[in-house]
């Protein structure tokens, strides 16, 4: 097998050809970072800038509606994101990426252009939530599959860049966002958003597709069942789901808290958001290094631990300074929450060949974090009286129980691997 295909796949090849083992990178796996990187962009940035959308839609287009409902759009898409990896993550396993990558791309591009020409809450719902969750849902899991089968020794420094792609897609898309709006109205702010993820796709594409390929070996089941009798897989998707019930939280409200706690004006409350975006993509990159060099879990428990004690912070960073302070620490912490778990997963797996389907299932518990996390926080949020206290504590407790999770984990891995970098 070449270092162009994917661990567990194959080339379409002539009776008697050879498959060679894949090497840990090369020319055409950097270049899958590349592709990947763009893919990333789209599927987590525009989910990540969704607490621009939430502050104007709970403001401004859809004020009749609660900071709870609005919230939903935003943790559908976030939701569909991750819980489609149940279906992509076994399909890319059986060689059908090309299909995923083409429907995905065009699923997202398509539900940002109807959002454009929503304007009921119900257009809202289904283009943006549905239609772009579904789309990105197609891409995630097996975008990380394939670039955590293309490398070994360099796997976390891979995914780190390739993660990164989430913090600049924000970035970008939040930073539209902000200087559009008031210049040239909402349908047309969200074609631009729109154009923008087309132009990236199209670079993704060529960059990150080789050959088809097929399945090596016998049929392959939809799921692996082992996973239910696996404690240390069971223990990540457990603290995968008590992490991402806080952590998206502060990225949801960060311009809201700014608008009505802080009494910042919209453009200063969405550049917060930027400035957390921003510092997230130093931290990605950042805890890539330890990662590589010395062990995934050391920075991931780290990480984990200072976000929930920032969130705590949180409470009394009601002052700009310190508000700025929190978005900035924030970012950069949390940040490495999405870009280490996908370079620990392979250590969890121990078939290559399975690496796409149980990735799939153990974001599933994920999946259901985004349905719950933020609806809870929007529905404690009393915006009459700017108390977001209930929204801060529910962020760090969770990323706290994350934490323990993530050491009781860590502890696993050690006695079964007889290492304690892991």
């Amino acid at each position: 097998m070449s270092n162009e295909t994917p661990v567990g796949l194959q080339e379409t090849q002539n009776p008697g050809d050879t498959a060679q083992p894949v090497e840990d990178g090369g020319v055409r796996a950097w270049s899958q970072v590349f592709g990947a990187f763009l893919i990333f962009w789209n599927i987590w940035g525009l989910p990540m800038s969704f607490g621009a959308f939430q502050s104007f839609y709970t403001l401004e287009y859809l004020p009749t509606y609660s900071s709870s409902a609005i919230s939903w759009i935003g943790t559908l898409e976030g939701a569909l994101l991750i819980l489609l990896g149940v279906v992509s993550g076994p399909l890319y396993d059986l060689g059908y990426y090309h299909v995923l990558l083409y429907a995905g791309s065009f699923l997202t591009v398509f539900g940002m252009m109807m959002l454009s020409i929503s304007t009921e809450y119900y257009q809202v719902f289904l283009s943006q939530g549905v239609c772009v969750g579904v789309g990105c849902g197609l891409l995630y899991v097996p975008t990380m599959s394939m670039i955590g089968g293309a490398f070994k020794n360099k796997r976390a420094i891979a995914m780190g860049l390739v993660t990164s792609g989430t913090a600049l897609g924000g970035i970008i898309y939040t930073i539209i966002f902000s200087e559009l709006i008031s210049r040239v109205g909402f349908p047309w702010t969200v074609r631009t958003i729109a154009f923008v993820s087309l132009a990236t796709f199209a670079i993704a594409l060529p960059a990150i597709l080789g050959p088809r390929v097929k399945v090596s070996g016998p049929a392959r089941s939809l799921i692996d069942p082992t996973v239910f009798t696996d404690l240390p897989f069971l223990t990540f998707a457990a603290a995968q789901f008590f992490i991402f019930l806080g952590y998206l939280v502060p990225l949801f409200y960060i311009p809201i808290f700014a608008q009505v706690a802080v009494k910042t004006d919209k453009s200063l409350a969405l550049y917060l958001l930027v400035a957390c975006q921003a510092a997230s993509l130093f931290g990605r990159l950042s805890a890539s290094v330890p990662a590589h060099y010395f062990s995934v879990m050391l920075p991931w428990v780290a990480s984990c631990g200072v976000s929930g004690i920032l969130c705590f912070c949180w409470i009394v960073s009601d002052r700009l300074p310190a508000f700025i302070a929190f978005c900035i620490l924030y970012g950069f912490f949390g940040g490495a929450l999405i870009a280490l778990p996908p370079s620990i997963f392979p250590v969890l797996c121990p078939d290559p060949n399975t690496l796409g389907s149980r990735m799939g299932l153990s974001w599933t518990t994920s999946a259901l974090s985004f349905v719950i996390g933020t609806p809870v926080a929007g529905a404690i949020i009393d915006l009459q009286h700017a108390n977001f206290l209930g929204v801060q504590v529910w962020s760090g407790v969770t990323l706290m129980v994350g934490t323990v999770l993530l050491v009781a984990l860590w502890i696993m891995l050690y006695r079964s691997n007889g290492r304690v970098l892991i």
